[in-house]
């Protein structure tokens, strides 16, 4: 049986051109960062620049997309040798000391803009999650996948900007509704435009005050 869809056909074209052009002109701007950023991470720490993991895109009936999310590297290259996937927490001890700066005013994730680029991602929407991970919470939180059927995830979204990274259950479970206000956003251009914005300007607010984890 098919789920409802609440994104409308004109509001996806708007958010996909909106999409295309704020990230061709947010590499633009950010080149010299994306310098300044490589030549911090290679000087302080062992490893590549980048750091690449595998995340659940926009589900369909056809079943789940599978993506590569590109960050620039925030931990050791052992982080997860002993762990496995774990979600980041307050203090982390795996962060680099440039990795922990890059998170706090969330620079880490300026790389996305190419998956922006690429239709793997949105600027705005849910964020995607890692299957290891996104599977345990389908078994806890029922309907928890549906939070982006239909809905390609986003770099920030209403939850973070709102509630910050998962690092718990019960964080995931207060933060969903978000996910679905969002999705319902989506029903026409004035009220996605304006959303979007709305968040856009309180990531931005984020960034400037150093709140990101």
């Amino acid at each position: 049986m098919n789920k409802q869809v609440f994104i409308t056909p004109k509001v996806s074209k708007a958010k996909r051109v909106f999409d295309v052009l704020v990230s061709v002109l947010g590499l633009a701007f950010s080149a010299p960062l994306f310098v300044v950023i490589a030549a911090a991470i290679k000087l302080t720490s062992k490893g590549p620049v980048f750091y690449r993991q595998q995340r659940i895109g926009a589900i369909s009936n056809a079943g789940a997309n599978y993506f590569e999310m590109i960050k620039f590297r925030t931990m050791r290259v052992d982080a997860e040798a002993g762990t496995g996937a774990v979600w980041a927490s307050a203090n982390d001890n795996r962060l680099t000391p440039v990795g922990r700066f890059l998170r706090k005013v969330r620079l880490d994730e300026l790389p996305q803009f190419i998956n922006v680029l690429r239709g793997e991602m949105s600027l705005i929407g849910p964020r995607p999650e890692r299957p290891e991970i996104a599977k345990t919470l389908e078994e806890s939180i029922p309907f928890y996948l549906e939070r982006t059927y239909g809905v390609v995830p986003g770099i920030t979204g209403l939850a973070q900007v709102n509630q910050g990274y998962d690092t718990s259950l019960d964080d995931v479970r207060s933060k969903i509704a978000y996910d679905f206000a969002y999705a319902m956003s989506l029903t026409s251009v004035s009220r996605w435009l304006y959303m979007d914005i709305k968040i856009m300007m309180k990531t931005v607010m984020i960034m400037v005050l150093g709140r990101g984890q």
